[in-house]
């Protein structure tokens, strides 16, 4: 359906202007071959909405691809009873009214031929030419890999790297499982629930990055009957009773309308019903809904400009809800879409929400990519002549920038599993914000991004020597979220081998920087270099030596010379590593009964660490951390490592004390040792010593040999710590520092 007014010189309002239609074509049922020189009635509804975007469109090539589908299919039923035919012909319904070109059609209508029948992709390319085969055999990879549960991630991962090469890919695809929703009451519930979670989880997500809306929401509202029937019945009663009353919307319309013409703007206001799931959102935000709930008003317009005077002379003439303005057509979301969003308060207080678009910004929204038509169409040249580029891939100018990052990800993540949660994940953001960097280019990044999601969608992997960032001209920490709008600059380290600290994971929310900082970890595992430079040998959990000299504990130095004692060994007698033999406290319990214990001061291990256990002269077992770089070293000078483990009581006596030490790395700001030693207090620690370094670069590293009273409060202190501006790394020292 077209959304051009009737008569764009006059404004006017309808009680409705119904949604693209995409459930007229209930069921096709051919008898027998028709004649070649005429168009077969079945497919009469096809060619009726193609022209209806398409005035000017060439059936011919319709006529061909529906008569080899059909001879193809012929005698193939589907379980519902029907033949088999009638399915490629309502997914081609569903793409001609969204406003798909002819090669997409054409495409559609033979997408399961070279899958279940005879027909070849040479043959199809023989006789339709390289696009239609291009697509069909696009649509052919992705069906054949089931959707059980344990294909999921490998399907969903070939879909995408289709959808990436040509999305009209995934518009046959998209339409093709709402036609397979529609028709799902002939399978088990079983079945029908697993298939509405897939279209759940990642097609629905899909549709909407791709900007069809129209597929969306009637996905959607099949899966929400489907899932949820309770809510579903629920929620279209409220909806039959309200289509049977009165309706407020009418009235504001009429007012939006009349004060409109009088401003001499040249629109169409139209009432525009929410489908099922919105309405349902809705009540759960609200609780009781509102006659104006169960709809918004759609003001169309010719120009963009026109869309700015509608909302210049609504926020004149009705009291406007400020809150809820959005402009969405200076700068689009990331799936296409243009708008105006606002709402105003009209007669009785009722208040209505307002979308005001131009004609073609409304196709787009409804269809998304599908109503670009062909992306890589080039003037004058033929599917065959299109020139692509020498690697092969497929430049697409409709491509969002959502797309070419899930394209750059999923071949990192060679993992299915690892693929599947992250992509979930991914489509899960429903929000895009765009951030501006100081050379004048932008970045976009899912809602909630933090300055590590930043620094890897610039720089992909030098972004693991990134130490920093300005905000807005401000420093920041890279755990800081952005906000949309935003201005940043990330710094990196001159260190060319620095790397990322386990503690970013806890900030990254892109799939790219998720797993780039995984795989660089996994890959050093032992000596990978934190983000300032010093290797993971010094850092034990983020940061290492304060002064990042080569990590030398007080009893390293005499493991192998005379006169070197246990506690020596030990790495030093610590505050808390005193004797814990059957007669002290017993905290940890080791694999050699009787053997005098004490906790290693070099790692400082805590509840509920992962520790073990080395026995040194004298028969006595320091206690390390298990990633702690001294356990590898007393293996290799033939040490025996025992197995250790916390006592059930999970932490210390109440007489005994419990020092940790933590380094803080920031940026330079007055008040920061203030601000840092204020959040110590409020944890309720006592600070036993404290060193600062001289200011290096605008980086300024704080010591702390703290005391807690319980081992559990740890954590909550250390991002208490990373909390106080300019902090961007709090993690615990390999070596406490010297008594102060």
């Amino acid at each position: 359906m077209s959304a051009e007014a009737t008569d764009p010189g006059a404004p006017s309002r309808k009680r409705s202007r119904p949604r693209i239609d995409l459930r007229r074509l209930g069921r096709v049922a051919l008898l027998g071959p028709v004649p070649r020189d005429r168009l077969p009635a079945a497919i009469g509804h096809v060619a009726e909405a193609h022209r209806a975007h398409h005035p000017d469109a060439d059936l011919t090539i319709l006529h061909r691809a529906y008569l080899l589908a059909e001879s193809s299919h012929r005698g193939q039923m589907r379980k519902s009873g029907e033949p088999y035919i009638t399915h490629p012909l309502a997914v081609t319904l569903i793409l001609a009214e969204l406003g798909a070109e002819t090669t997409t059609l054409t495409a559609s209508l033979l997408h399961d031929t070279v899958e279940d029948t005879e027909v070849t992709l040479d043959q199809v390319k023989a006789e339709f030419g390289d696009e239609v085969c291009y697509l069909v055999d696009g649509v052919t990879k992705l069906e054949k890999v089931d959707y059980g549960a344990a294909a999921e991630p490998e399907t969903f991962r070939k879909m995408l790297v289709a959808t990436g090469n040509d999305v009209r890919v995934m518009s046959i695809k998209l339409a093709d499982r709402l036609h397979n929703m529609r028709t799902l009451g002939v399978m088990r519930p079983e079945k029908q629930a697993r298939i509405a979670k897939v279209t759940r989880d990642v097609l629905i997500p899909l549709a909407e990055r791709l900007g069809v809306q129209a597929l969306k929401t009637e996905l959607e509202d099949l899966v929400f009957a489907i899932l949820h029937p309770v809510e579903y019945e629920r929620t279209r009663t409220l909806i039959a009773a309200s289509a049977r009353s009165r309706d407020p919307l009418a009235e504001i319309a009429d007012s939006v309308g009349a004060t409109l013409r009088d401003a001499g703007i040249s629109a169409e206001v139209l009432i525009r019903p929410r489908h099922f799931v919105s309405v349902h959102r809705v009540r759960a935000k609200r609780g009781e809904l509102r006659g104006t709930d169960f709809g918004r008003l759609l003001v169309l317009v010719g120009e963009d400009a026109d869309c700015y005077a509608v909302l210049g002379e609504l926020h004149t003439c009705f009291t406007p809800v400020i809150s809820e303005f959005k402009d969405f057509v200076a700068a689009p979301k990331f799936n296409l879409y243009q708008s105006l969003h606002t709402a105003v308060v009209g007669p009785e207080g009722t208040v209505a929400e307002v979308l005001i678009r131009t004609h073609r910004m409304h196709k787009v929204a409804e269809a998304g990519v599908v109503a670009l038509g062909n992306p890589y169409a080039q003037d004058g040249a033929t599917a065959g002549q299109r020139t692509e580029p020498a690697d092969g891939e497929r430049a697409d100018p409709t491509r969002p920038g959502w797309l070419s990052r899930l394209l750059e990800w999923q071949e990192s993540a060679t993992d299915p599993d690892t693929f599947w949660t992250t992509l979930r994940a991914d489509l899960a953001q429903d929000r895009e914000i765009t951030v501006f960097r100081t050379d004048g280019g932008t970045l976009g990044l899912p809602a909630g991004a933090s300055c590590v999601d930043a620094a890897y969608a610039q720089y992909g992997d030098e972004a693991h020597a990134c130490i920093g960032a300005r905000v807005n001209g401000r420093l920041a920490t890279l755990s800081t979220a952005l906000q949309d709008g935003d201005t940043v600059q990330l710094l990196l380290a001159q260190d060319a081998t620095s790397g990322p600290s386990p503690e970013w994971l806890d900030h990254a929310r892109t799939p790219a920087a998720r797993i780039a900082i995984a795989g660089w970890l996994e890959a050093h595992p032992e000596d990978a270099p934190d983000p300032h430079g010093r290797t993971g040998e010094h850092r034990a959990g983020g940061t290492g030596d304060p002064e990042g000299r080569r990590a030398e504990h007080p009893g390293d130095r005499e493991v192998d010379g005379p006169g070197g004692t246990a506690a020596d060994e030990a790495g030093g007698d610590t505050p808390h590593g005193r004797d814990r033999t059957a007669g002290g406290t017993a905290t940890v319990s080791v694999d050699t009964p009787g053997s005098p214990v004490r906790l290693a001061g070099c790692c400082t291990p805590v509840p509920p660490d992962d520790i073990v256990g080395c026995t040194v002269r004298g028969g006595a077992v320091t206690v390390h951390r298990r990633e702690c770089a001294a356990v590898a070293r007393m293996r290799a000078i033939g040490r025996t490592v025992v197995g250790a483990r916390w006592n059930d009581t999970g932490g210390w006596s109440d007489t005994a004390d419990y020092r940790v030490t933590l380094v803080a790395e920031s940026f330079g700001r007055p008040r920061l040792l203030a601000d840092l030693t204020e959040a110590i207090a409020a944890a309720d620690a006592a600070v036993v010593s404290a060193t600062v370094e001289p200011p290096s670069e605008q980086r300024v590293r704080h010591t702390y040999t703290l005391q807690l009273p319980d081992a559990a409060g740890l954590p909550g202190l250390m991002r208490a710590m990373r909390d106080v501006p300019g902090v961007y790394d709090v993690s615990r020292a390999q070596q406490p520092a010297a008594a102060g």
